[in-house]
C-alpha cells in the first residue's frame, strides 16, 4: 500500500526521493534529518524513511527514499524515481566534480526517464567547503537553473554541524504542496496565464456588488474565508498602501481593484510566501493543474449507453444572461474579444481546441450568434458533461450542478413509448460524397480520429427549437465504430449521405446502412435512418434512383431525401432529420433475418394462441361430459 497520494483532493503525503553521485551524503542527510544527530556510520542505503506529519506546519507526512549511485542498482532507482513526488539531488560542496554532473548527467537522465516533479539541488557538507570560494552559490546556481527550469530551490546544508538539514525537506514538501510553476513564470517574472484566470473567478466571486473592487467588508470576507481571521482596520490600510505604492491603479476609491488584487498574489509569490496564494486557490476549488478539483464538479455519472447529457433550462437560461451580459454592443453577436473575455475566468477557452472549435456557424464577420453560443454549449454537455459543468462554474454559475444538466431518457424507452422529450439530438452522418457536407466545415475541424461535428438549432414550425448535433462519421472508420456494441446506442438517427450520379458512392451508402441496420439488431441499439441525395444537379446513376426507393421500401425507412448544394436545393433537410429523430419508433430499417425472425415469432404466437384455444375447448368439453354423466347416474 503506498504511503503517499491525494485522497478526497487533500494530499496524505509526499514521497521524496534522494539521488546523487556516490560521496555526496544522500544517506547522512536522510539520517540526520531522521534523529536530529550527525552519524557517521550509517548503511550505504537507508530504506524507506517516514518523516512524522508534524515536523512542518501543512502537516503531512514525507516519506523518504534513499538510492543507491552503483550502476548495477540503476534500475531499481530509476523505477523509484519515476515514484517521486519530488526529487532532491545532492552533490558535495567539497567536490567540485559531482556539482557539475548534475548539469551532465542527473538532470539530463530525470528528463530521459519522464520524470516530471519538481527537484531541488542540495550542496552537502557545507561544513568541509573551501571558504576561499571564488564564485557565490547564487552565481553558479543561476545558469543551471535557467537551462532546468524544473529546479525548485537550491540549497546548502550540513548533517555535521545540523546546519539546514531541516529545511532542505521543508523545500521537497513546499514544491509538491506548493509549487512555483503553475503560479509563476520565473523567466518573464509574471503570474501564469491560468493562474491569472483563476485569481480573476475568485475577484469576481468575491466582489458581490460587482462595482469592480473589494471594499474593506468585501476584503473582510475573503480573508476570513481563505484564512478563518479577518484583518484588523490597520492591516487593510497597509495593505492598500503597500500596492498603492508599488501599482497606483491597485487601489480606487472604492477598494482593491482587480489589477492590485493580482499584484499582492504576485508579491506573495515573489517573496517565497507561495502558501498563502495556494491557500485561497484550494479554498476555491482549484487543484495543482488550476483547474476545479473533481469534488467542485459533480455531474451524474450513472446512465445508460443511450442516455445523454443536456443542459436544463435554468443553465440555458444563465448562458442567455451571460451571452446579453458580453454583447456589449447589443448586435446579437459575440466578437472574439467579447468571447476571450467571457471565458477570462475559465483555465483557456473551451472551444479553442477540437472538436468544438469551429463546430457551430459563424457571421460573415467572424461572430458568434445566440444560437451558435448555445449550439456550443449543447454539444459540449453532450459529448463531455463534465467539462460543460466545469466551465459553467468558470463563467460565474452557482447554481447546484443538479439543476444544471439533466439525463436524458433512454432511447429504448423513447421507441416504446414512440415519443421523444429530448432537445438535443446526436446525428450520426456517413458521407460517400467528395467535398460534400451537410454544413461547410473549415478545415480545422477534423479530429484526430477523423470524425468531424457540426451543431446549429434548428428552427421547427410552431416556433419550437432543437439542437441538431452532426457528427460525421469516415467512411474507413465504419467498421472500427460498429465493433463497439454500444456505439449505435448515442445515436438519434443515421444519415447516409450519396452522390445521386455515382454508381460507386450509392452502393457503398447501401452497404453502410445495411451493415448498421445489422448492428442495430444484434445490439439491441436500432435507430431511426434517413438517406440523402446529393448532387440532384447532375445527371443521377439511372439505377441509383429506382434503388434507392427500392431500398428504402424494403427496409421499412423514409424515401431519400434529394439535395443539390449548387442548386441550393436542399429540400428542407434538416427539419427532415429532426423529424425522423423525433419519431424514434419509426424509420429504423429491418433486414430479412429480423423480418423473417417477426414473422417466425408471429407464426409462434399463432400456434400457442391455437394450442391454448383447444386446451381450452377441451377442458370445456371435459367439464360438460363429466356434468351430463352426474347427471345421468343420479337418475339410474
Amino acid at each position: 500500500m503506498s504511503t503517499t497520494g491525494i485522497y478526497g483532493g487533500k494530499r496524505t503525503g509526499v514521497r521524496v526521493v534522494v539521488a546523487g553521485d556516490r560521496g555526496t551524503g544522500k544517506s547522512t542527510l536522510i539520517s540526520a534529518v531522521a534523529t536530529e544527530a550527525f552519524d557517521r556510520n550509517v548503511p550505504p542505503v537507508l530504506p524507506p524513511t517516514r518523516l512524522p506529519a508534524d515536523l512542518y506546519n501543512d502537516l503531512v507526512p514525507l516519506t523518504v527514499i534513499d538510492t543507491s549511485s552503483s550502476l548495477e542498482n540503476s534500475s531499481k532507482r530509476n523505477e523509484e524515481l519515476k515514484r517521486a513526488d519530488v526529487v532532491v539531488l545532492t552533490y558535495a560542496c567539497d567536490q567540485p566534480m559531482t556539482l557539475s554532473r548534475l548539469s551532465t548527467y542527473w538532470l539530463p537522465e530525470l528528463r530521459h526517464l519522464g520524470v516530471k516533479v519538481p527537484v531541488i539541488l542540495v550542496g552537502c557538507k557545507l561544513d568541509l567547503q573551501d571558504e576561499q570560494a571564488p564564485m557565490s552559490m547564487e552565481q553558479v546556481m543561476s545558469p543551471i537553473m535557467q537551462q532546468f527550469r524544473e529546479i525548485e530551490t537550491c540549497i546548502e546544508c550540513s548533517a555535521a554541524t545540523n546546519s539546514q538539514v531541516p529545511e532542505v525537506f521543508y523545500y521537497a514538501q513546499k514544491a509538491v504542496l506548493h509549487p512555483t510553476t503553475p503560479l509563476f513564470d520565473q523567466e518573464r517574472q509574471a503570474l501564469q496565464p491560468r493562474c491569472i484566470s483563476a485569481l480573476r473567478r475568485i475577484f469576481t466571486l468575491c466582489d458581490h456588488d460587482m462595482d469592480g473592487a473589494l471594499n474593506d467588508s468585501e476584503l473582510n470576507e475573503f480573508q476570513v474565508k481563505c484564512f478563518n481571521a479577518p484583518l484588523q482596520p490597520a492591516e487593510i490600510v497597509g495593505v492598500k498602501r503597500v500596492v498603492h505604492e508599488k501599482l497606483p491603479d491597485g487601489i480606487n476609491d472604492i477598494g482593491l481593484t482587480l489589477s492590485g488584487f493580482l499584484f499582492l498574489h504576485a508579491l506573495f509569490i515573489e517573496k517565497g510566501r507561495l502558501e498563502t496564494t495556494w491557500a485561497v486557490l484550494r479554498k476555491f476549488g482549484y487543484d495543482d493543474d488550476l483547474k476545479l478539483a473533481d469534488e467542485f464538479v459533480p455531474v451524474p455519472s450513472k446512465r445508460a449507453p443511450d442516455q445523454s447529457v443536456e443542459l436544463t433550462t435554468e443553465a440555458v437560461e444563465f448562458l442567455k444572461g451571460i451571452f446579453r451580459l458580453f454583447d456589449t454592443d447589443n448586435d446579437g453577436a459575440l466578437q472574439p474579444h467579447q468571447l476571450e473575455e467571457l471565458f477570462a475566468t475559465a483555465p483557456e477557452s473551451p472551444w479553442s481546441e477540437l472538436p468544438f472549435e469551429d463546430a457551430a456557424e459563424i457571421t460573415a464577420s467572424g461572430n458568434l450568434p445566440l444560437n451558435a453560443f448555445l449550439s456550443e454549449w449543447a454539444l459540449m454537455t453532450l459529448i463531455d458533461p463534465k467539462k460543460s459543468m466545469a466551465n459553467l462554474i468558470y463563467i460565474g454559475y452557482t447554481g447546484a450542478p443538479a439543476s444544471a444538466l439533466h439525463v436524458t431518457r433512454r432511447r429504448s424507452v423513447d421507441r416504446k413509448k414512440q415519443k421523444t422529450e429530448r432537445n438535443v439530438f446526436h446525428c450520426f452522418v456517413g458521407s460517400i460524397v467528395a467535398n460534400f457536407n451537410l454544413r461547410s466545415f473549415s478545415k480545422s475541424d477534423t479530429t484526430a480520429t477523423g470524425e468531424r461535428f457540426a451543431v446549429n438549432v434548428v428552427n421547427q414550425v410552431g416556433g419550437n427549437k432543437k439542437t441538431l448535433v452532426l457528427r460525421e462519421i469516415p467512411e474507413d472508420e465504419v467498421k472500427t465504430f460498429l465493433s463497439k456494441k454500444t456505439f449505435l446506442a448515442a445515436c438519434d438517427v443515421a444519415v447516409f449521405v450519396h452522390d445521386s450520379s455515382s454508381e460507386h458512392s450509392w452502393k457503398r451508402s447501401r452497404e453502410l446502412l445495411v451493415e448498421v441496420a445489422k448492428q442495430g439488431e444484434e445490439s439491441g441499439y436500432g435507430v431511426p435512418c434517413l438517406l440523402i441525395a446529393a448532387k440532384d444537379d447532375l445527371d443521377p446513376y439511372p439505377m441509383a434512383v429506382r434503388d434507392s426507393l427500392g431500398i428504402s421500401q424494403e427496409l421499412g425507412i423514409e424515401a431519400p431525401v434529394r439535395v443539390s448544394m449548387k442548386l441550393n436545393t436542399m429540400n428542407d433537410v434538416f427539419n427532415r432529420i429532426l423529424s425522423v429523430a423525433e419519431h424514434p419508433h419509426l424509420s429504423i430499417p429491418e433486414t430479412e433475418t429480423r423480418k423473417n425472425r417477426k414473422k417466425y415469432l408471429q407464426v409462434v404466437n399463432r400456434s400457442l394462441m391455437c394450442v391454448s384455444v383447444g386446451a381450452a375447448a377441451a377442458f370445456v368439453g371435459l367439464a360438460v361430459y363429466r356434468a351430463y354423466s352426474a347427471r345421468r347416474n343420479a337418475s339410474g
